[in-house]
């Protein structure tokens, strides 16, 4: 995740007034957007944000919005803002965070243009490399597997690369296995497939 550092304050102040907000119980849809006013900070309005290394959380299942949050708490995600906002918060907190995250609408195809040799080639690497056995035909991901249809490009390639390095761990080592026969080449060409998948049919 990236944020400017300027606001580390601004979201230390958003963080404490979420959890007072988590902790006195609150159910209105106003105390809910409150809650996720420190998210939104960094990861734009409805949690979609323009940011381009900064992932969209909108549409992430609550189950892996909450695995991310456990491992952020834990020190084993490399962002330091990340784990400093996760550091304090309790288990009550990560499920309140994660349920309120898993009930944002999914983001939608972006207008833009892409590349049809690369959505080729991206295609069939997911293809080849059975993405959509866990992350689901439609990549809307599940319980703890990320949505990856519509993510933005550049977080989509940046997280790619690091889970081939080694740089990037998740809740087990699957995305490090799975992406090992990749070519660090091709990885682009799979985030622009992932990121521009053509809208499912009404």
């Amino acid at each position: 995740m990236s944020c400017p550092p300027a606001r580390y304050l601004r979201i230390a102040a958003f963080v404490a007034a979420a959890f007072l907000a988590l902790h006195h119980g609150v159910q209105s849809a106003t105390v809910a957007e409150e809650r996720l006013a420190p998210c939104m900070v960094c990861h734009g309005e409805g949690a979609s944000s323009a940011e381009p290394n900064t992932p969209l959380l909108a549409g992430q299942p609550s189950f892996y919005a909450i695995t991310q949050l456990f491992l952020f708490r834990e020190g084993r995600r490399g962002s330091e803002l990340m784990i400093a906002v996760a550091k304090g918060m309790t288990d009550d907190d990560l499920r309140n965070f994660s349920d309120l995250i898993g009930g944002l609408p999914p983001p939608s195809k972006r207008a833009n243009l892409t590349d049809l040799s690369r959505m080729a080639r991206g295609a069939a690497l997911a293809q080849k490399h059975r993405c959509a056995s866990c992350h689901g035909a439609d990549y809307a991901g599940g319980k703890q597997v990320a949505r990856l249809a519509h993510q933005r490009e550049p977080y989509l390639t940046k997280a790619l690369v690091e889970f081939r390095s080694g740089k990037r761990l998740g809740y087990t080592s699957a995305m490090n296995e799975a992406l090992t026969g990749i070519s660090p080449d091709a990885l682009p060409d799979l985030a622009h497939y992932l990121a521009n998948l053509p809208a499912p049919a009404p």
